[in-house]
């Protein structure tokens, strides 16, 4: 928008954002690829470490509910548990691997085709406006543009709702984490929160991520890591009922209970796409249910219309 305004064309505008993001990409790529590739052995080491001592903290907890729960030791709970994690290892080659590899072909169109679909929109997004302005009747052609305009503060408002949904739960699970004495604890809330975006699945990651982290650090303090799944519980509680409704609710100008009762509808409809979309989608329809009521209730507006079509038939039928 700034470029537009400083007399670049909206191709030209949006060529040039669209070639800095890229290089900038690029840029990251170059400078980051050799630093991966000589932590790659590291990070190997780091992962089976977190996730020894996720399994450690597992069985550690399994063999303490055999030893209070005699139903649970005749199940021998543990032992088949370590079992199963034993065949999983040995096959996960031959049974899982290529359903994985699978999956991301089929999400790495998608991911390819997002580009594009923001360069077209940003270079061709004012073309669609017009068509929009130039389709509906003159009358009500102040509307359109106020709902245009409406529609796009919608989408930004959502975006920055958003963002400090984040900061919030960054914020706080950094400052329990830090209490918990969890290694990290920044970088662990803010990789956690950025995770919650993705409904349910990316919450069970995050929370899986932290504990982890909280079970190697303190393999003979299991309570540390329960410390650490009932801190993600209750930021997890404070985000749906309070957090949420007072970031992205409040700058959609949703009320609060509006927005709790959406997202179980969301979820219950759409499942996870759903759950990510209902906000969004719930504020542009109600910026059209808005805009739709504003036509219908003005007389002057429907007056207007009417009277333009009677000229027009008048002006066509002049010279029949």
């Amino acid at each position: 928008q700034r470029l537009v305004l400083s007399g670049f064309s909206h191709d030209a505008a949006a060529s040039m954002v669209s070639v800095a993001v890229g290089v900038l990409i690029a840029l990251l790529l170059v400078f980051s690829l050799p630093l991966m590739t000589a932590e790659a052995a590291n990070w190997q080491q780091s992962s089976m470490r977190y996730l020894d001592g996720g399994v450690n903290l597992l069985m550690a907890t399994l063999k303490q509910l055999e030893g209070n729960f005699s139903m649970l030791a005749r199940a021998h709970l543990s032992a088949e548990l370590t079992q199963g994690i034993a065949n999983f290892s040995e096959h996960f080659a031959q049974k899982y691997l290529a359903g994985a590899l699978m999956t991301i072909a089929a999400w790495a169109p998608s991911l390819l085709l997002a580009p594009f679909l923001a360069f077209f929109m940003l270079r061709d997004g004012w073309r669609f406006k017009r068509f929009v302005g130039q389709a509906v009747p003159n009358a009500f052609f102040e509307r359109t543009l106020y709902l245009l305009d409406q529609v796009d503060r919608t989408a930004r408002q959502y975006f920055v709702g958003l963002l400090q949904l984040t900061l919030l739960d960054a914020v706080c699970l950094a400052a329990g984490l830090w209490l918990l004495g969890v290694s990290a604890p920044l970088a662990l809330g803010l990789v956690t929160a950025v995770l919650a975006w993705v409904p349910y699945v990316g919450s069970i990651v995050g929370c899986l991520l932290v504990v982890l982290v909280a079970a190697t650090d303190f393999p003979a303090q299991p309570e540390i890591a329960y410390g650490a799944v009932v801190l993600f519980l209750v930021v997890r509680l404070l985000d749906d009922f309070f957090f949420m409704p007072l970031t992205v609710g409040k700058s959609l100008n949703i009320h609060p209970l509006l927005t709790v009762l959406m997202i179980f509808v969301g979820g219950a409809v759409a499942g996870v796409p759903g759950l990510m979309l209902v906000l969004p989608v719930l504020g542009v329809a109600i910026v059209f249910g808005e805009t739709l009521g504003l036509v219908v209730t003005d007389p002057r507006l429907r007056a207007r219309h009417v009277h333009a079509r009677t000229l027009r038939e008048r002006i066509a039928a002049a010279d029949l």
